[in-house]
């Protein structure tokens, strides 16, 4: 799979601060400029960067330099290694086998590859059935590209490729590569279906958000189906319907899928579709703070009431309005959950800790005046592990409200 042309590198030899060098060895993936204490010569994106210990003066980690971020040096693995064509194929194939158990279930579609957590900063792959959408985030990966490519290929045994680009990279040089590109087999159709514990979906793999759909929560949503049956739901922050499509399929009484987006919205309730059902399935397009509050004044009540926002601190700058924000859809979510219903609550923001979001989210009910029971708390599923703490952002509770 010849895609980009050849592209040379060169191997940089790198000493860094006493601080980040036991950073990197405890297992952290990222290094800034102001931590690189010695460079012997001028890195360009792409090269390889060889990092060397500063007592014993030998080397210990190996990463990708990158002169546009300023984690200017990305860690692919911590211990000497050659980047030649079996250092990336037994890398994939060691994230294929996380991802085993999983596959044994009614699901065939994944996260292959989870960037840093899999040793591979920068770069996302998932599977949708015979679909593989790689994402990149970052250009040291072009020199390596073409073999990486062929390797995810032949592991997750699919037909068809397709590449998402990040922002930045579209802005910059990127040898003729383009958001959405089919770079093996065909495409027919840029919606493609697949299932997850057996509940049919549809992901648009051109269009939509980071590479068509948000795979993370998969466990969460089949929890979700389970609880359903007989039961009124809201989705809040719905997107393309996940939990909505699990609860509707679980027997729900009937949905209420609320997003900003009606584009959004009417996927959604084409996925609803796509499974039997005998629910009722209302769409709400609307701010979800402002949808919240109309509802609160419309005397509206449900079952079980799921808030799943974007995530609200993407910089630090956000994290305290991101706690208010959190802090607010707890209270509107309590408002909105019947007496003895099931309130969810998740987050999606790194910059806010788990404990950090479950105390937001504890506080605010008992502060309006609610008791509650703590029903669960959970994380990433199988296929998004975690190797450092900031690759840990998913968090979701589950609240018996009363």
């Amino acid at each position: 799979m010849q895609l980009l042309p050849e592209i040379l590198t060169k191997t940089l030899a790198i000493k860094l601060t006493a601080t980040a060098e036991k950073l990197v060895k405890q297992g952290h993936p990222w290094i800034f400029t102001d931590s690189i204490v010695k460079c012997n010569k001028e890195g360009v994106t792409g090269d390889i960067a060889v990092l060397f210990d500063n007592r014993r003066d030998k080397p210990f980690a190996i990463g990708l330099y990158d002169a546009q971020s300023p984690i200017r040096i990305k860690v692919i693995n911590y211990a000497p290694a050659k980047l030649e064509t079996v250092f990336f194929k037994e890398k994939i194939e060691k994230a294929f086998k996380l991802r085993a158990e999983l596959l044994r279930t009614d699901t065939n579609s994944y996260r292959l590859i989870f960037g840093e957590n899999d040793g591979f900063p920068g770069l996302i792959a998932d599977v949708y059935d015979d679909f593989l959408v790689v994402k990149l985030y970052s250009a040291i990966w072009y020199p390596y590209f073409n073999e990486i490519l062929l390797l995810l290929k032949e592991i997750s045994k699919v037909k068809t490729v397709v590449l998402r680009l990040s922002r930045n990279l579209q802005q910059q040089k990127n040898y003729g590569l383009s958001d959405g590109q089919v770079v093996f087999g065909v495409l027919k159709n840029e919606v493609v279906f697949f299932k997850e514990y057996g509940i049919n979906f549809s992901a648009n793999v051109i269009h939509g958000h980071k590479t068509g759909y948000f795979l993370d929560h998969r466990l969460n949503r089949k929890r979700v189906g389970a609880m359903a049956k007989g039961k009124t739901v809201l989705d809040v922050f719905s997107y393309a319907g996940g939990f909505s499509v699990h609860a509707l399929a679980g027997g729900a009484k009937m949905v209420m899928s609320l997003d900003i987006s009606k584009q959004a919205l009417e996927v959604a309730l084409e996925n609803g579709k796509l499974n039997p059902s005998k629910g009722t399935h209302n769409i709400y397009a609307i701010d979800a703070f402002e949808g919240m509050q109309q509802l609160i004044s419309d005397s509206k009540a449900f079952d079980i009431v799921v808030i799943d926002p974007p995530s609200f601190a993407k910089r630090a700058s956000e994290v305290h309005t991101a706690k208010n924000s959190y802090a607010r859809l707890a209270a509107l979510g309590g408002k909105l959950t019947k007496k003895g219903g099931t309130l969810i609550l998740a987050s999606c923001s790194s910059r806010v800790s788990a404990q950090q979001f479950f105390d937001i989210s504890e506080s605010t009910l008992r502060d309006a005046g609610h008791s509650f029971e703590i029903l669960d708390k959970t994380y990433h599923d199988s296929d998004h592990p975690i190797a450092f703490p900031e690759g840990a952002y998913l968090k979701c509770g589950y609240y018996k409200v009363y």
